[in-house]
């Protein structure tokens, strides 16, 4: 037999090395996966939550052989291995993943996917030469480039979408903010002028100075807010993680006296989940809630209560892992049907009628929408047949012992 040329050995050894790469691709997906559930908080079900997304691997791995077994392929974005690389991107924006755990997991990737081929090459029935090796492995090396490129390529689409959409939710919130900020300091220089004046009787001059101290009160709680939303948006670095019974604890230590005051009493329930939360964005949102069912608890009633919920939800995010959802619920005066709609836009106020007895801004609950928003989770309100009125937010849960939870609870 001839011997073969340059040309046919390296094709000899790409599609030896392809083939041994399809043999292999359940074990290396499986070193994949144990490596990247090792070094984050994830199971391997949150990894790949279905059936159809643990395929992409497998198929990545198919399309990295094909383009080193076939030097005319390309990889281009109609490629297949390509399109699943920009579903892997839309999976971990969805899951909550930054552009470092991304890089990480594919690098783990290329590194799982090396470290097979250099055993291969240890095989001395393995034909080829320094150079036909070489030609191959940059093969493999501009594979693997190509589909961390669309994987990320993908993500930071999508994350660019979902930062210019805050980003215009912020500005718009900015004017309303802005404007609310001028129609107070109006309000206080024009109530103080008036207050230099010598024709202004005694009960214009009470009335006057009620109206400077009551727009500098509220312009004080405008300002608190904003010192609230500012500390979410910190570096993930300096967040303060507490167990959710702690968090629920100290909202409701802060707002003790406000519940006495109206004779509501506040219920935490015992059996809230166990698992951590961001201090600031939790207690945030909780006080918000709390404060609100204090201030509209309905005074005809001998009972006036308020309750905190708790539990983690499994199956119902479209990644597949636990959210949590804290819920309040009161028995205070409600809310109109007609305002229900526009509870979370800001500086609404659904009890126009009694507004001006009770205090607030319109501020709280667009800033807990913002914040939990911000976080991946979402904010509702629910009114059920009962006389009940609830105020609910979720957070997706990326934990590893809220994923075993999961697991338990599906197998209950």
């Amino acid at each position: 037999m001839a011997p073969l040329s340059a040309g046919q050995q390296t094709v000899a050894l790409a599609s030896l090395l392809a083939s041994r790469l399809r043999d292999a691709r359940e074990d290396l997906v499986r070193r994949w996966l144990e490596r990247i559930v090792a070094r984050v908080s994830l199971s391997p079900t949150r990894v790949f939550p279905s059936d159809e997304l643990l395929n992409h691997v497998p198929l990545m791995i198919d399309g990295i052989a094909d383009y080193l077994e076939h030097r005319d392929a390309e990889l281009g974005a109609e490629a297949p291995v390509v399109a699943k690389a920009m579903e892997l991107g839309a999976l971990r924006h969805a899951q909550g993943f930054d552009a470092y755990e991304i890089l990480k997991e594919q690098e783990i990737l290329g590194g799982v996917i090396f470290t097979f081929l250099t055993r291969q090459l240890d095989d001395t029935t393995v034909p080829g030469s320094r150079r036909d090796l070489a030609i191959c492995w940059q093969r493999v090396a501009t594979a693997i480039e190509l589909i961390r490129q669309a994987t990320m390529t993908h993500f930071l689409r999508l994350w660019a979408e979902r930062a210019n959409e805050r980003e215009g939710r912020l500005r718009r919130f900015n004017r309303m903010v802005s404007h609310e900020l001028k129609n107070r300091v109006g309000a206080i220089r024009g109530a103080s002028s008036l207050l230099a004046e010598s024709w202004i009787d005694e009960q214009a001059r009470d009335r006057f100075i009620k109206m400077v101290h009551g727009n500098a009160e509220e312009l004080q709680r405008v300002l608190g807010d904003l010192e609230e939303l500012s500390r979410i948006d910190t570096d993930a670095r300096q967040r303060r993680n507490v167990l959710l019974p702690q968090a629920v604890a100290e909202s409701a230590r802060q707002l003790r006296d406000a519940a006495q005051a109206r004779g509501v009493t506040v219920q935490v329930m015992d059996d809230l989940p166990n698992v951590e939360v961001d201090a600031a964005a939790v207690e945030l949102a909780l006080v918000n809630y709390l404060s609100n069912a204090i201030k509209y608890s309905d005074p005809s009633k001998d009972e006036r209560w308020v309750k905190v919920l708790g539990e983690l939800q499994f199956g119902s995010r479209a990644d597949g892992g636990p959210e949590l959802v804290v819920r309040v619920s009161d028995n205070g005066i409600g809310v109109p049907e007609a305002g229900r709609a526009r509870l979370f836009g800001q500086f609404f106020r659904a009890h126009a009628d009694i507004a001006s007895t009770v205090e607030g801004t319109g501020l709280g609950l667009s800033i807990v929408r913002e914040t939990v928003e911000a976080m991946g989770g979402r904010a509702w309100a629910e009114f059920p047949d009962s006389e009940e009125t609830v105020f609910a937010f979720s957070l997706p849960s990326r934990r590893a012992e809220d994923a075993a939870a999961a697991g338990t609870k599906r197998a209950e």
